[in-house]
């Protein structure tokens, strides 16, 4: 086949996803209400038509229901594809009826007469959909130039969903900080990648990763790495680029927020493991020094974002600074190598792979929880709180059990395995992402130092998630204005976010008790991603003399 037609079928799922970003630009721009309100199941059409082709590529003969050819025919790619469909679709739900709650497109569509301009409803499932494309295309990448390009179409889309989500200007004010932090971090991992084309003189994997492996890596190579690690650290809100995260997911709209917790982390951890194996030996294990840069990188983003957590009295702030702590849980994964062992709980790979999944389900969940919920309490002259905000304190959650009962449950369900409690799923993944790194740790204590802290950390946390559950459980609302008896919260009739919560907190229970085939399959793709890296590597014990580094 010609190689240009391979490389088209390789993304085809991307395309097909570039196809219905563009095709809900165009029905957004119908002058019938009717059309535009079809773009959410153009979008839920286009996710659902990505996973088939990704399927596809893996079984090559649709045995779709043949989950034995489903699991060894994982990649890294298509694992990563596969999980941006599945929580894609859950995502959707959450965020369907967004757009038309917001009074400027209710207003625009109320008018008499039609105005494009007002309407973005289109627009924002286009930019839901792009922003999933780049995940999927930063899974595939083999070559710097390609990696950087898909970090971003991650990324420019969600500026602007969060500057949009939202007609207050705490929600623009978010999106400016959130911009030009990302703009930032964009040149400091663009001049990392700049540092290692220049120490190596090759962008495509292959060729960095050759050349490495025979000629070892040079100061220029490290200094690159650890610059393009910093920069990308701002995608998965790490320190030292993690100050962003608790304004930028206050200010967003709660569906906007659960998008933010899942998508540009995924891009982040997957461009983070790219880049550590391009320096990483035959076995999957990173050199000395980016390891440890890892470890304090750990040891301060779970540190910092569980102190920080304790001292909030908003709950998505909260649960910004747990976005924080889960980003270190991940990165102590990545400490015990990129590679895949002969045991499954040996593969850090393989346990952070399994870790995003478990996260995003039980963070959607949580999320989409608040975003049904909204304040109906009187406020007073100096402190007005209309009816209608979405529920953000303690306050505002108070009893939740006693009027939604069914909401409660899941928020606990979701705040359970965060915590990391059995028999959620986030109990199976940090067994897997600690004893990796357990697994791999010899004679070096600072292996073991770095789990007794993560652990130590993980209970830590438990005080801030228990106090959301108590909240919701035993809290009771405050009075209202002058004494008034209290309103508390309501629930907002939005029937597609409830089910997407639902569906959420039900895959936390079911892959908690059940997990096997998801470990199975991030397992196998964590093999497949060591084999692909190390295939053309292996030989050449002779020096390469077809390229070298542009610069000493």
């Amino acid at each position: 086949m010609n190689p240009f037609l391979q490389k088209l079928a390789l993304i085809s799922p991307e395309i097909a996803m570039a196809i219905g970003a563009a095709l809900c630009l165009f029905l957004g721009l119908a002058p019938s209400a009717a059309v535009r309100r079809t773009t959410v199941w153009v979008a839920a059409g286009t996710l659902t038509a990505a996973g088939v082709l990704v399927l596809r590529k893996v079984t090559s003969d649709f045995e779709f229901f043949s989950f034995d050819v489903i699991l060894s025919g994982l990649t890294l790619a298509s694992y990563i594809k596969l999980a941006v469909v599945g929580v894609g679709l859950l995502l959707l739900m959450v965020a369907a009826q967004l757009p038309g709650q917001l009074p400027q497109i209710r207003a625009a569509e109320a008018a008499p007469r039609f105005d494009p301009s007002l309407v973005f409803r289109g627009e924002f499932f286009a930019f839901f959909l792009l922003s999933l494309t780049g995940v999927m295309l930063t899974a595939g990448a083999d070559d710097l130039v390609w990696l950087f390009l898909a970090l971003e179409l991650t990324s420019l889309p969600t500026y602007i969903m969060v500057a949009t989500s939202r007609a207050r200007p705490g929600a623009q004010e978010a999106a400016v900080k959130y911009f030009f932090l990302g703009a930032l971090a964009v040149a400091v991992f663009l001049y990392g990648f700049t540092l290692i084309y220049g120490a190596t003189g090759f962008t495509d994997f292959a060729g960095i990763h050759r050349h490495v492996a025979i000629h070892g890596m040079s100061t220029l190579m490290l200094t690159g790495v650890v610059l393009a690690l910093v920069g990308v650290a701002f995608k998965i809100a790490a320190f030292p680029m993690h100050f962003y995260v608790a304004d930028v997911y206050q200010g967003a709209a709660t569906p906007v927020t659960a998008f933010l917790a899942f998508v540009p982390k995924t891009a982040g951890f997957v461009a983070i493991v790219l880049i550590l194996r391009l320096v990483a030996d035959a076995a999957g294990q990173i050199p000395d020094p980016i390891m440890w840069l890892l470890w304090i990188m750990a040891v301060l983003t779970m540190t910092i974002g569980n102190t920080l957590g304790m001292m909030q009295t908003s709950v998505k702030r909260v649960l910004a600074y747990s976005s924080i702590a889960h980003s270190g849980y991940m990165l102590v994964g990545l400490i015990a190598g990129v590679g895949a062992t002969g045991q499954t709980l040996g593969s850090g790979l393989a346990a952070v792979l399994f870790y995003l999944v478990a996260y995003g389900l039980a963070n959607l969940a949580a999320f989409a929880v608040l975003g049904c919920l909204r304040t109906n309490r009187a406020g007073t002259p100096s402190s007005p709180v209309s009816s209608g905000d979405e529920a953000d304190s303690f306050d505002d959650i108070a009893g939740l059990s006693r009027r939604h009962p069914g909401l409660a449950a899941i928020m606990l369900v979701a705040l359970l395995s965060l915590i990391g409690l059995p028999p959620m799923v986030g109990f199976l993944g940090k067994i897997y992402i600690f004893g990796s790194v357990l697994a791999h740790s010899g004679d070096q204590p600072a292996f073991v130092w770095l789990v007794v802290i993560a652990v130590l950390n993980s209970a830590v946390s438990a005080v801030y998630y228990l106090k959301i559950a108590a909240a919701c459980y035993f809290g009771q609302p405050q009075p209202g204005a002058q004494g008034a008896p209290a309103e508390g919260i309501a629930a907002i009739r939005v029937p597609s976010r409830i089910a997407g919560a639902t569906l959420a907190a039900l895959a936390a229970i079911i892959l908690g008790v059940a997990g096997g085939p998801l470990v199975d399959a991030a397992y196998s793709a964590a093999g497949a991603a060591m084999r692909a890296t190390y295939t053309d590597a292996q030989p050449a014990a002779q020096p390469d003399t077809t390229s070298t580094a542009l610069l000493p």
